[in-house]
């Protein structure tokens, strides 16, 4: 199990705390776009074009957390 899939696995146990930079480097690992162009918020954006923009702010809610693990999952 890589670094990355622990890091999912305690988001799935404990959704509250993360930030962005976490987001994008799981985005990175299982290939999933994203952008900030000058906005507050960062688009994340999966290959069949589904789209979930997660506000920059820290911590993120876990809410937007619960939706891009669902997101990964499918």
């Amino acid at each position: 199990m890589s670094t990355r899939e622990k890091t999912l696995e305690k988001m799935r146990n404990n959704p509250n705390g993360w930030s962005i930079d976490t987001l994008k480097a799981l985005a990175d690992h299982f290939g999933v776009t994203y952008r900030q162009n000058g906005t507050s918020h960062v688009v994340f954006v999966w290959s069949g074009g589904r789209t979930l923009p997660v506000p920059f702010r820290r911590p993120i809610k876990a809410i937007y957390i619960k939706k891009f693990i669902a997101l990964l999952e499918e």
